[in-house]
């Protein structure tokens, strides 16, 4: 599977020179499989830019995957132009919502006074699956959904293709059980051995001094879940709104010397805005 990073940033989109090398667009994820498939997770600011390379390819038909409502991941919705075309054909599953939610989700973001186009006069044709099911078959990939500890819940993803596995865990607070989430031991489970691991590294040890229960992790924590779980490549993700790119190097820095302190050969990396990924 080829995955391309539309926008890695976490809860609100950000701009400015500081922001340059890691980008300011959220969350939004491209899949391709091999049997030439497109899946789409999450629909943050990112997806604009995704939308405006779909069209230049003249690709109309994607499946769309959300991992929760909150806003930031769903704020781009209306900014991708090919649900205005009629061609465009998208299957989106009613995970991790029960039966009409994820349409409703979508309309929301485009109902007055939010935004002046209204969901009903979108020209995309739109499929609803409305179960959960266990794994989700996407042609040749296969995604195993895991639930998020989460306000609100959600979902994270395990994307498995031709041996390889890919996992998705955004927005997921290892050190607090949130209703419906899952310990820390299942998540190791859930990601032992994966070829990819992005995982939330939203704060630091200090911030989340105050900031528990906010949903989301400390970045040397998601640092111990890949090194537990034996994963190859750790992708940090879901970075702050004011994390400068100086400050996600000084992040990665220090993961990368605590790997050493562990004698782990594991990759750390801070996920960027256009980078790509194959596994």
């Amino acid at each position: 599977m080829f995955i391309r990073c539309w926008g890695s940033r976490g809860s609100t989109p950000v701009s400015g020179r500081e922001y340059n090398k890691y980008g300011g667009d959220t969350t939004c994820l491209e899949i391709r499989t091999i049997d030439g498939r497109i899946v789409i997770v999450d629909a943050g600011t990112g997806i604009r830019r995704l939308g405006k390379r779909l069209l230049e390819e003249h690709r109309f038909e994607y499946d769309l995957l959300f991992t929760h409502a909150h806003w930031d991941h769903l704020m781009g919705f209306p900014f991708f132009k090919p649900i205005y075309h009629e061609e465009t054909w998208i299957r989106t599953q009613g995970c991790p919502f029960a039966q009409k939610f994820v349409e409703t989700m979508i309309s929301r973001v485009l109902a007055p006074p939010n935004f002046p186009v209204r969901y009903e006069d979108l020209k995309a044709r739109f499929r609803y699956e409305p179960e959960c099911v266990e794994r989700i078959e996407l042609g040749s990939l296969i995604a195993v959904p895991i639930a998020l500890s989460h306000p609100n819940q959600g979902n994270g993803y395990k994307f498995v293709e031709d041996g390889g596995s890919f996992v998705f865990l955004t927005d997921n607070e290892l050190d607090f059980r949130h209703p419906g989430g899952r310990s820390f031991e299942e998540y190791c489970r859930f990601c032992e051995g994966a070829d990819l691991l992005i995982h939330d590294a939203e704060f630091t040890p200090r911030e989340y001094e105050t900031t528990r229960q906010w949903g989301h992790t400390v970045y040397t924590r998601a640092l111990d879940l890949a090194i537990e779980a034996g994963v190859k490549r750790l992708g940090l993700f879901h970075t702050n709104q004011d994390r400068t790119d100086e400050q996600v190097d000084a992040m990665v820095q220090t993961c990368k010397g605590l790997v050493e302190e562990k004698s782990s050969d594991l990759d750390v990396f801070a996920v960027a805005a256009d980078m790509c990924f194959e596994v």
